[in-house]
């Protein structure tokens, strides 16, 4: 199948050729046929196969079908994290290069009057992250009554932050006669009863297993003590001679804390967290994508978001206490097809997540020992018979920034 066989307006076809786009991909080839009939959509499949082009092509070919109008808002692309905004507009830029469509992001962390001044310009498509879109709607800066189509991206991602009040505060400013796309690697049980009362008789796109990992990424997972994880992606970065990494954290005080260790070894890193500025932000991803620096350690802020089309190595520094930010982890490599390697340090403690990511993905991983940085049981056994461990209830907990009671705070978005 060609991108010619999909109907497709004879100039986008001339874009997508001119930016090496010749075959959809499978998430492509079932989505743009069901979006152009103008269909509700929920679609999953790994990353890195495209699901980006899979919703936007088809809503640039509607915009060329459509008469030249006044620039209103036809399109609401809604992500979890200012990264993913970026990249899907640049995406819709690149896809619609000289076709006449304005497409603006708008996002938190950075000044708002560039953002204003671009959708004073007219907008077609409008990227923007949750609480942006409400400052604007807020502040009656935009007009969301002429949306003909909300995409949610990464929908999965954008309730496991927490927005789903915002989410609810934004659907009550949307036509109630709208199409609305779902497009995600992972699907959990909050997605899908989301998606029963905003979508309508929904099209379930599916190529792949549900929350399946991309077939050409081999996963090893290290077995090794806390403290010596440090000196353990030193060690394989230095010996191996990787020269462009990608390290994940679970906090922004570990973020800080491994770039200073990397530092030491004489591997230069940027960082990447939700306590930065979106400038120092966007300066850290520059400086790694254009190998100025070997390493770029992150939380989960850059495990959506992110594209590298030759990033081979992603590291697991801990483990997540969700399984689905697994599977966005280490889709940051083995990108379009390409191969990659995805490493997993996990201590004794962190063992119980491979288990949940083993339930998830339906995969088993062996744990295993590398020379010189083999675990000690003994003190393991004194540690555990020393202390009782708390739960994975309350580590999960813990880590979610949920109180005793069990119950999450009331909607806000967690800061990562």
């Amino acid at each position: 199948m060609s991108f010619s066989s999909l109907g497709l307006h004879a100039d986008l076809l001339a874009v997508l050729d001119a930016v090496g786009y010749q075959t959809p991909t499978p998430i492509q080839s079932a989505a743009i046929p069901e979006v152009l009939a103008g269909n509700d959509v929920m679609a999953g499949a790994q990353t890195g196969t495209g699901k980006t082009a899979a919703f936007a092509v088809p809503l640039i070919q509607r915009h060329l079908a459509r008469a030249p109008s006044d620039k209103a808002i036809r399109v609401l692309v809604l992500t979890p994290t200012r990264e993913l905004a970026q990249q899907v507009h640049q995406s819709f830029v690149k896809y619609s290069q000289g076709l006449g469509l304005n497409a603006v992001v708008a996002y938190g962390g950075a000044s708002i009057n560039p953002q204003l001044e671009a959708l004073s310009q007219g907008c077609d498509v409008l990227v923007a992250t949750p609480g942006r879109l409400l400052e604007l709607a807020f502040k009656e800066l935009i007009d969301l009554s002429t949306l003909e189509t909300l995409v949610l991206d990464e929908a999965d991602r954008m309730l496991d932050m927490g927005f789903i009040i915002d989410i609810k505060r934004i659907l009550k400013r949307l036509p109630a006669s709208r199409q609305t796309l779902f497009f995600s690697a992972t699907f959990n049980d909050e997605v899908f009863a989301l998606s029963k009362t905003l979508l309508k008789q929904p099209k379930l796109i599916e190529v792949a297993e549900r929350n399946a990992t991309a077939a050409k990424i081999e996963q090893r997972f290290y077995e090794v003590d806390n403290q010596r994880k440090a000196g353990l992606i030193a060690y394989l970065i230095g010996s191996k001679n990787w020269q462009q990494v990608l390290i994940f954290t679970r906090t922004k005080q570990a973020v800080d804390e491994l770039a200073k260790e990397l530092a030491k070894d004489g591997i230069s890193a940027a960082t990447v967290h939700g306590d930065k500025s979106q400038g120092a932000r966007d300066r850290g991803l520059e400086q790694f994508k254009a190998g100025q620096v070997r390493a770029l350690v992150a939380t989960d802020v850059a495990a959506r978001g992110l594209d590298i089309e030759q990033l081979q190595y992603v590291v697991n520094y801990e483990l997540p206490y969700n399984a689905e930010d697994y599977i966005h982890r280490i889709g940051r490599t083995g990108r379009a097809g390409q191969a990659g390697l995805a490493v997993s340090l996990v201590s004794n403690k962190e063992k119980y997540l491979v288990e949940d990511i083993q339930k998830l993905t339906g995969e088993q991983f062996m744990l295993q020992w590398l020379e010189g940085f083999e675990p000690n049981l003994l003190a393991q056994e004194e540690a555990s018979s020393s202390k009782r461990q708390p739960s994975k209830k309350n580590l999960r907990a813990k880590a979610l920034g949920q109180g005793g009671n069990n119950k999450a705070r009331s909607g806000k978005p967690r800061r990562r």
